[in-house]
């Protein structure tokens, strides 16, 4: 909901830190395999209950998730990084969750299980959603820069970050905080399924 608001904010941010990178030779991979891995050590520390060292290495995975777009933009997209990007980022986001689920299971296993759900309801609109517009030849859309068509929603990358902040802040109400993320997830997803059956009721004009 609010990715289209920050985005030229978020732009004007990292190029002076994507160029720095660039002039050192950092590649666009380079800086989402190491989001990756910051993301990655933030799952250990969900797991030994240290959730303020875990929010760290989340925000570092969500600067460096920024960077790589950033850098790609300065050098040379490629469809590699693009797959490398989408395919790291909707992991990851799932391992969030579980990584409370093991920390505390007797407390988070069913919000996790509910909000890892939620997660495959809007991850898989989001991407059939733009298979079925490559397909038809329509547009990326213009705002966000990726390749592919970006369908917005309720719960998009801000308010996934702001989720993980509020888990990692107040981890007592992680069941509270998880319910209510997955029922504005869920809106998210019938919005998207409604947005395709009635974008794509009509035979591809190309065929």
């Amino acid at each position: 909901m609010l990715d289209a608001a920050l985005q030229p904010l978020q732009r004007r941010a990292l190029t002076p830190m994507a160029r720095v990178l660039v002039a050192r030779g950092v590649g666009a991979d380079t800086a989402t395999l190491t989001g990756f891995a910051m993301g990655l050590m933030a799952l250990l520390f969900i797991i030994n209950q240290a959730y303020l060292p875990a929010l760290a290495f989340i925000l570092l995975n969500r600067l460096l998730d920024g960077l790589d777009g950033a850098i790609a933009r300065l050098t040379r997209p490629t469809d590699r990084g693009a797959f490398l990007d989408i395919a790291l980022d909707f992991f990851f986001y799932a391992t969030v969750p579980l990584a409370f689920a093991v920390a505390d299971p007797g407390a988070n296993a069913l919000p996790a299980a509910i909000v890892i759900t939620a997660f495959v309801g809007t991850g898989s609109s989001f991407l059939a959603f733009a298979v079925i517009a490559a397909q038809r030849g329509l547009p990326a859309s213009a705002f966000t820069g990726k390749g592919i068509h970006y369908l917005s929603g309720l719960t998009e990358g801000a308010e996934t970050i702001a989720f993980f902040m509020a888990i990692c802040l107040f981890p007592a109400y992680f069941g509270e905080i998880s319910i209510g993320f997955a029922l504005a997830c869920l809106v998210t997803t019938f919005t998207r399924w409604i947005q395709g059956m009635q974008m794509f009721r009509d035979p591809d004009p190309v065929s």
